[in-house]
């Protein structure tokens, strides 16, 4: 059952679970479709990093302004927006005549739904709390395991019974009828907008400021320097842009303003591991998907639909484990984060393990087992952890809470979907016959290994932190605002 014992509340969740589901079964039938659709368009290795990561980049940018305007002027109708804008880009990606505008298109997609996912973490924040709030998230997860389950199964059967051509357009085109269904929900069952930060004045320098460091920081991972003065540029860059937002955050705060980042999220040290654990494993798992779709097509030779059925069980072993989650969470607590960052790492050497020494033959059924212990040790991990992290997000910066936990996810995203398969792609280049690929697969699994035990440490740090109070909330009055009826909260 949902969260929320009322009718309104489950409402207001569907539409919350409709929105993640259209974003994130996007993202996945797009992945499985990436080989036919550079076949289709002759793109290039850069075209493809941009269609890929670009997504990403654009997600990032636009979490942290639409949880702050959320918070600034209400959820719903920017909700709505960036639904619509979402359908219109998916509709033009899918129509394309050539790789520019399929970049541009994702690159609105990314925007939009960087708007749409920042209105929905803000709303549950809203409507849910206590442990309400822990298994809605959770239910988000698992729409979220069910949307990854059914695109790469839906892409593959496009690609292979309809063609490279025009399989990969009606990929894109299985979106924009979700977002309609979401936009229609919307409409009917998100409560009215409403305002919870206390000052309606928006932080457009510290915006600025938070874009062009995130902005600097991804561009190098997705386009490669051309010298070293440029590395060296695009390496100084992000960090005087983050000092610079770091100082004037702090005198808007002695000023009696409304910062774009609370104080009190980065003075949370929970906050602050949390939001680094979800980094590491976010872009581990989107890297590791990545390279095992190249492998399997272009390294081993499979189909497009046989690509989708090995890597089935990690997505429905992922839904699976994030419906139960929650019963894991109330018998260890916080430390479920942790068993399922080790199950992840020990999944993923497994795979590297396996790529090595296991025959050809049984080679694709034992790469669809790994796949299921990834997915497990993901739906154990993700909800879990971001429950945790959003706990010490105060009410008045709930958007921008969960805003700057998904940029970080997206910044690390685009740093891994760039890296990961350059590791696989140096190593796989060698020689036909000369097992490359293999290795080069292997390789990837260790990188996406360490990063799990990087993600690992810092759990463990964590879970070693005493336990704080999340912030109270500060009183907000505003005698124009229409809150939540009692029904909905």
């Amino acid at each position: 059952m949902p969260p929320g014992g009322n009718r309104a509340a489950r409402g207001v969740l569907l539409v919350c679970l409709a929105a993640g589901a259209t974003t994130l079964l996007d993202q996945a039938v797009l992945t499985i479709a990436v080989p036919s659709m550079r076949q289709s368009l002759q793109a290039t290795g850069a075209d493809v990093q941009w269609i890929v990561a670009g997504y990403s980049l654009a997600f990032g940018l636009a979490l942290v302004p639409g949880g702050s305007l959320g918070d600034l002027h209400g959820r719903k109708h920017l909700l709505m927006t960036g639904m619509a804008v979402f359908l219109l880009a998916g509709v033009t990606a899918a129509t394309a005549a050539g790789p520019g505008t399929v970049i541009g298109a994702r690159l609105a997609q990314g925007a939009a739904a960087g708007l749409v996912n920042a209105q929905v973490i803000g709303t549950v924040q809203d409507v849910f709390h206590g442990p309400a709030r822990g298994r809605a998230l959770g239910l988000y997860a698992v729409t979220g395991g069910v949307a990854t389950a059914l695109g790469p199964p839906l892409g593959g059967g496009l690609v292979a019974g309809l063609g490279p051509e025009a399989g990969w357009r009606c990929c894109l085109l299985l979106s924009p009828p979700c977002a309609l269904l979401t936009l229609t929900l919307a409409g009917r069952r998100l409560p009215p907008s409403r305002r919870t930060a206390r000052s309606s004045r928006l932080d457009v320098l510290g915006l600025s400021l938070l874009c062009g460091c995130t902005l600097t920081l991804m561009v190098p991972f997705i386009r490669t320097p051309d010298s070293g003065a440029q590395a060296l540029l695009w390496g100084t860059m992000p960090c005087a842009l983050a000092a610079v937002l770091a100082v004037q955050q702090r005198l808007r705060v002695r000023r009696g303003r409304q910062p774009l980042v609370h104080p009190a999220l980065t003075s949370s040290k929970p906050y602050m591991l949390g939001t680094a654990v979800a980094m590491a494993q976010f872009g581990s798992s989107l890297a590791a998907f990545l390279v095992l779709t190249v492998f399997l097509q272009d390294g081993l030779g499979l189909s497009a639909l046989l690509t989708a059925v090995i890597t089935l069980p990690g997505a429905v072993g992922m839904g699976l484990s994030s419906a139960l989650a929650w019963r894991l969470v109330r018998r260890i607590g916080p430390r479920t984060v942790t068993v399922g960052l080790a199950l992840g790492a020990g999944a993923s050497l497994t795979g590297a393990a396996v790529a090595l020494w296991v025959p050809a033959a049984v080679l694709p059924t034992a790469l669809a087992g790994t796949q299921l212990m990834s997915g497990v040790a993901g739906g154990i991990t993700v909800s879990p952890n971001q429950a945790q992290v959003l706990e010490h997000a105060p009410p008045q910066a709930a958007g921008v809470g969960g805003g700057i936990l998904q940029m970080a996810q997206r910044i690390a995203a685009a740093v891994c979907l760039t890296a990961v398969p350059a590791v696989y792609l140096h190593v796989a280049s060698g020689p036909p016959g000369g097992g490359h690929d293999r290795a080069g697969y292997a390789l990837a699994c260790c990188v996406c290994a360490g990063l799990l035990g990087v993600a690992l440490l810092l759990s463990l740090r964590r879970d070693a932190t005493p336990p704080s109070r999340p912030m109270a909330p500060v009183p907000v009055h505003h005698a124009d605002e229409t809150p939540f009826s009692k029904e909905a909260t």
